[in-house]
Parts: structure tokens; C-alpha cells; sequence
């Protein structure tokens, strides 16, 4: 179900820190599913649980604040969800937002992510 002014994305479950918590965000969640995609090499495992949500523009900043704080910081994880016109990264402790198309910074975020281990063929987040 698509919603006006959402934000959609998925997130990783098991790119969050032990005892973690996100909440005070209304988010819907439209499909879980698992696979077996984990790079063990970066330290990650090898089967994700991948849930796919979508949250309203007006919580957008909450959340991701929230997830920012909630991701792993080791293991290149990050959590990217995006609208029709702007894309949002969440790594621990940092949150990058853009416009979509924005090839520059696009780049600066994808160095950001290998600079924090995020393995290269995981540098693959959708516009």
C-alpha cells in the first residue's frame, strides 16, 4: 500500500545492536522476509531477516535519529529508505539525507559506507 508523502525502505534485523530499541515511530510494515546474503567475511551472518516498511514523511526525522542509534556500529550495516524525491542512509551515529540524483552526494555517502566496512557489493541502495 503506497501512502502520499511516505517514506519506504527496508531494514535489517540483524543490523541491530543487542538491545536495541526503536520506538515512538509509527512505522507499517509490509512484508518480512529472509535470505541468505550475509557477507561473513565483513562479519556479518549469513541469514538476514529483511523487513520492508514504509514511514510518513512527518516521522522521517524521528526515526531515523532512533535507527541511528540502534545499528550496529561494527559490520558495515546501514538502513536506507527513501521517498519519491530524497533518499535517507542510517548508519550508527549518522544519518545522511539527499535528493535523489544527486550523483555528488550520493558518492560522499558511498564513501562514508566504506569507510565503516559496509562491503562493496553492499553499497547498493535504491533512487
Amino acid at each position: 500500500m503506497e501512502v502520499l508523502g511516505a517514506y519506504s525502505g527496508v531494514l535489517v534485523a540483524e543490523s541491530l545492536d543487542d538491545d536495541a530499541v526503536v520506538d515512538g515511530v509509527p512505522l507499517a510494515v509490509t512484508k518480512i522476509s529472509r535470505a541468505s546474503v550475509g557477507d561473513t567475511t565483513a562479519g556479518q551472518p549469513r541469514d538476514w531477516t529483511f523487513i520492508e516498511f514504509t514511514v510518513a514523511a512527518s516521522f522521517v526525522d524521528a526515526f531515523a535519529e532512533s535507527l541511528s542509534r540502534a545499528l550496529k556500529k561494527d559490520g558495515g550495516w546501514y538502513c536506507d529508505f527513501h521517498s519519491d524525491s530524497e533518499v535517507v542512509v542510517v548508519f550508527h551515529g549518522q544519518v545522511f539525507r539527499y535528493a535523489k540524483g544527486d550523483q555528488i552526494r550520493r558518492a560522499e555517502v558511498e564513501d562514508y559506507a566504506s569507510s565503516v566496512g559496509v562491503p562493496e557489493a553492499q553499497i547498493d541502495w535504491t533512487e
